[in-house]
């Protein structure tokens, strides 16, 4: 399966909203695990990329194409063995900065208090910052808001495709499909990449239950 970096692909700039949208729907689902449901989206799905430009188009539509040719079972096993397994491929995006710690609480409430602010409910259930999540609220609720929750989390977008490319994951065109509809890396971001990665995830474990969620009631994810 051929990798989507960021140098093959256009600026940002260059897509619409509705290419931008449809990006983070579409990798909303297929980064999420593998349910019955996705599964049997696939064709509607193969139909939504055929309308992103070639440079997006091509690795989602591989992606895909690999997605519908495996088991089911098989599916799920790469799935958990990609994300839930490896602590530098968490779709958890504050998880890199904060690891398990008390000071991840407030990055938490950050993205707690974007859904308020569009007027979503949230239950218990998930944590806010659960990449999916976060795509489909950018695809479905509030573009602006989750446009903006995503850009500030450009070096751990890339930092995570980073470490999927490393590991030969198909995933890795996901994520870079993703940073192509936000700004493009720079310095600063340079700079907070080589000190993410140099350090890791923190450890210290503590109760996270009070910033938990459902998934969002409005647009919810599959």
């Amino acid at each position: 399966m051929k990798l989507l970096t960021r140098t093959a692909a256009p600026q940002g700039a260059a897509l619409t909203d509705r290419d931008r949208r449809l990006v983070w729907r579409v990798a909303a689902l297929l980064l999420d695990y593998p349910s019955t449901q996705t599964l049997t989206m696939t064709g509607q799905l193969t139909s939504a990329v055929q309308e992103l430009p070639g440079a997006l188009r091509e690795p989602m539509s591989d992606f895909l194409s690999d997605f519908c040719a495996t088991d089911p079972l098989e599916l799920a096993a790469r799935y958990v063995e990609t994300f839930d397994m490896r602590r530098r491929a968490s779709l958890h995006l504050t998880y890199y900065a904060y690891g398990d710690t008390r000071k991840r609480g407030m990055a938490l409430l950050r993205f707690k208090h974007a859904y308020r602010q569009a007027g979503t409910q949230l239950g218990d259930g998930e944590l806010p910052d659960y990449l999916p999540l976060v795509l489909e609220f950018a695809a479905t609720i509030d573009p602006r808001q989750g446009e903006r929750l995503l850009a500030e989390h450009v070096p751990v977008l890339e930092l995570l495709r980073l470490s999927l490319q490393d590991s030969g994951s198909a995933y890795a065109g996901l994520l870079a499909a993703v940073l192509v509809t936000l700004p493009p890396i720079n310095t600063a971001d340079r700079r907070r990449i080589a000190e993410l990665a140099a350090q890791g995830p923190p450890s210290e474990d503590v109760g996270l239950e009070p910033f938990m969620m459902d998934p969002l009631t409005a647009g919810a994810r599959r």
